[in-house]
């Protein structure tokens, strides 16, 4: 109930702004690229430490990449390539903001972090093909909890929090900590989506 208050509430902020947009020329693949620019510029802001700001740009940026999406049904401009190519853009902007991080660990020299940001994407980048796979084959796939929105909420808290976590000189770091989270949760939900195939499968060949 409260998620679908959420989305509907979402729904009535973003669909008048994708609305105005497409008024002022915008297509939705236009708008996908300015989302995965938007996100280029976050991994930028992460990359050269300004880890609060950082998150603040990445809920922004997420936000704008819901547009798209908005613009191309409220207009009647949805069509297949539209789909993959947003699907694809998605999974480039998450790599970005990856990227960006792990830079920011390398320039500390800090090995461990680095290996979490790749745990971390690898598992992101599992949930999404699993589910496309899995779609791609006919079946439905949409069980599991770490869906990009999650991660992207999950990460975008992390980063926001580290300067209260440093100023409280807490002996751990906030964003290695949520970087774990995302790792374990992304990689378990990769396997649910997997087990899920494979019951559904198996049930409708009995």
């Amino acid at each position: 109930m409260i998620n679908d208050r959420m989305k509907t509430w979402g729904r009535g902020l973003i669909t008048p702004l994708a609305r105005l947009l497409g008024r002022l020329g915008f297509t939705p693949n236009a708008l996908t690229l300015v989302g995965v620019l938007l996100n280029g510029v976050v991994a930028l802001v992460i990359g050269v430490g300004f880890l609060f700001w950082g998150g603040v740009g990445l809920l922004l940026a997420s936000a704008f990449d819901a547009l798209d999406g908005v613009l191309a049904r409220s207009t009647g401009q949805a069509t297949r390539f539209g789909a993959f190519f947003d699907s694809n853009m998605d999974r480039l902007a998450e790599v970005l903001i990856y990227g960006g991080l792990l830079y920011h660990y390398a320039r500390q020299g800090g090995t461990w972090e680095a290996l979490l940001c790749f745990a971390a994407l690898t598992g992101s980048l599992l949930v999404s093909y699993a589910r496309a796979r899995a779609e791609g084959l006919g079946f439905s796939c949409t069980v599991g909890f770490f869906t990009r929105a999650e991660r992207i909420i999950l990460l975008s808290l992390g980063l926001m929090l580290t300067p209260l976590v440093t100023a409280m000189a807490l002996p751990f770091d906030v964003v290695s900590v949520t970087l774990i989270i995302i790792a374990v949760g992304a990689h378990l939900t990769a396997w649910q989506r997997i087990l899920h195939v494979y019951r559904t499968d198996r049930r409708e060949r009995e």
